[in-house]
């Protein structure tokens, strides 16, 4: 073979599977704008019943075509609590037999001697479809499915046109029936190369393709086939195991329970091989493709039934190969709970986390703004100096939050997402910027009340009572727009009633404002305090008053 060949035959397979992960791309994010955000609050609702773990996992998976999607969203819930590690591990191993569906459609659909040109209608029906409801965000998304199921069948028929045949190139063939001429040990040499393909393509299903392909097109044999496959499932862990690096330390036992359990499944099945063999042979005796997708799916399927009895003991496990973090080393606080800081996947399902995420983000400038009477009853300079760095951690916590998920919500919005998904992702980066902005406007009363106490600036006894009257009452604005938040957090919109008590709330912090000021204004004429007094008064009133105004832009912005 020349060096040439060689390279024409790379070439024209690269190209062929990058059309192939393609599709996969764009069908698994049209399922999942279809879907909404539904699949991820089924998940979120998800009760502790091993069984209703397994059918949700397996449901969501089998609508979303992506596993990967689902073990990254079951590692968040899991690291923010919303999941325990038992109900995780119950939805990882429904996620696997959902994932067997994807093998069903490339051999049903995608190795016919027409397959390519069966896609050619489905496109026609999908472009009309757009053209005819084009302001349906929902029809687009069904539209943008078929197309991709479509073009997976086109990048299949490439990828069968990419393969050589074998016949012309003998010493090629040669070489792949040596490598399995070692008995139990291709075996196993099998299993390591389909996990390396799938840790590399990052796709078990293109592992998959490939397998199919090769099997279909006799490059190899049903027994290495399966190998290949019972590897793919140990390299599709690789995905949940790198987005939990910077989860907590739930989240990373939920990754790793991902990973033992496909090895203990791989471990049953190598000991079982040759009768699992034997059996999915007798199903299918002259069809290979199908045999090898009947073994994926009971492989599956028999793992699961096998393991969901050992939940609490693979739990076991996984606390032990995973510690306890120290906490001081990493603070809950100083990460991301919901979304992940490692690669992003731009799937439309992501925002529902980044909504959670907002929730966290108006608890902590809650906390934040609590923290503000401590500095009317320090003692001395030392007491004075804590209580602003507490609030001064708190802001730079804000700071690191509305960063990180204003990052996070612009890598989603850069990818595939509908318009009314784009209308979510402008609104809620609009609400991280107000929520930092409340962060910011606490830390500048905490600086304005320190410098006022190193200045030995008194205020009376009216003065004190008229400021915490203001106080009261943002307090109000925010407890009003983090109540809304709840709202939005359900039903992607805040209720007519709640935007009246944000702006009820905002009225009476301006009444309050403009009395204070009027006030203020009369005693500077009447001499009743001095300079220094009433430039720290009538600064702290507008702060309190500008701090109000983010509030209600929150809730604004979470109307639209």
């Amino acid at each position: 073979m020349k060096v040439t060949d060689i390279l024409m035959i790379i070439i024209n397979f690269a190209g062929a599977l990058a059309v192939f992960l393609f599709a996969m791309k764009m069908m698994s994010e049209g399922l999942q704008k279809v879907a909404g955000s539904k699949m991820r609050a089924v998940l979120g609702r998800m009760t502790g019943r091993p069984l209703n773990g397994i059918l949700t996992g397996m449901a969501v998976t089998a609508a979303i075509q992506s596993s990967s999607a689902t073990t990254v969203m079951v590692v968040g819930f899991v690291n923010a609590g919303l999941l325990t590690l038992g109900g995780a591990i119950a939805v990882i191993m429904g996620a696997n037999i959902g994932t067997t569906l994807t093998a069903w459609i490339i051999t049903l659909l995608g190795l016919g001697e027409g397959s390519g040109y069966f896609s050619l209608p489905l496109v026609i029906a999908a472009v009309s479809l757009v053209f005819s409801l084009l302001n349906r965000d929902r029809m687009q998304s069904v539209a943008q499915t078929i197309i991709g199921l479509a073009l997976l069948l086109v990048g299949m028929s490439l990828l069968k046109g990419a393969m050589p045949d074998l016949g012309e190139y003998p010493s090629l063939l040669h070489g792949l029936a040596s490598l399995g001429g070692y008995g139990f040990w291709s075996v196993l040499l099998f299993v390591f190369i389909g996990a390396a393909l799938t840790c590399v393509l990052q796709a078990s299903a293109a592992t998959m393709a490939i397998t199919l392909l090769m099997l279909h097109n006799g490059w190899i044999g049903l027994d290495v086939a399966v190998a290949l496959v019972m590897g793919e499932n140990i390299g599709t862990t690789v995905t949940a195991n790198l987005a939990a690096m910077v989860a907590g330390t739930v989240g990373k036992r939920a990754a790793r329970a991902h990973l033992v359990f496909n090895l203990i499944g791989v471990t049953l099945a190598l000991l079982l091989f040759r009768p699992s063999l034997a059996l999915v042979q007798t199903v299918f005796p002259n069809d290979a493709p199908m045999a090898l997708s009947l073994f994926h799916t009971l492989f599956n399927v028999v793992n699961v039934g096998v393991q969901s009895w050992f939940i609490p003991q693979l739990a076991w496990i996984v606390t032990r190969l995973v510690p306890e973090q120290d906490e001081e080393a990493e603070s809950d606080e100083d990460r991301l709970s919901y979304i992940s800081r490692g690669p992003v996947d731009t799937a439309e399902l992501n925002l529902q986390s980044a909504k959670r995420e907002i929730m966290l983000f108006s608890k902590q400038v809650l906390r934040m703004y609590a923290l503000l009477p401590d500095l009317r009853t320090v003692r001395n300079a030392k007491e004075m100096e804590a209580a602003v760095e507490r609030i001064a951690r708190y802001e730079s916590l804000t700071d690191r939050m509305d960063r990180d998920l204003s990052g996070f919500l612009v890598a989603v919005g850069g990818g595939s997402v509908s318009g009314t998904a784009s209308e979510r992702i402008g609104a809620m980066l609009r609400i991280s910027d107000n929520l930092e902005s409340i962060g910011d406007s606490v830390y500048q009363i905490a600086l304005t009340r320190k410098n006022k106490y190193a200045d030995a600036v008194h205020f009376s006894d009216r003065l004190n009572a008229n400021l915490a009257e203001m106080s009261l009452l943002v307090e109000n604005a925010l407890m009003v727009m983090d109540a809304n938040l709840v709202d939005y957090d359900r039903t992607d919109r805040v209720p007519a009633e709640g935007i009246e008590a944000a702006r009820e709330a905002e009225r009476k912090v301006n009444e309050c404002r403009d009395r204070l000021r009027a006030e203020h204004l009369e005693s500077l004429k009447q001499r009743s305090y001095g300079y220094e007094i009433g430039n720290a008064y009538s600064s702290l009133y507008a702060q309190y008053e500008k701090l109000a105004d983010f509030a209600i832009n929150v809730s604004l912005a979470s109307e639209q």
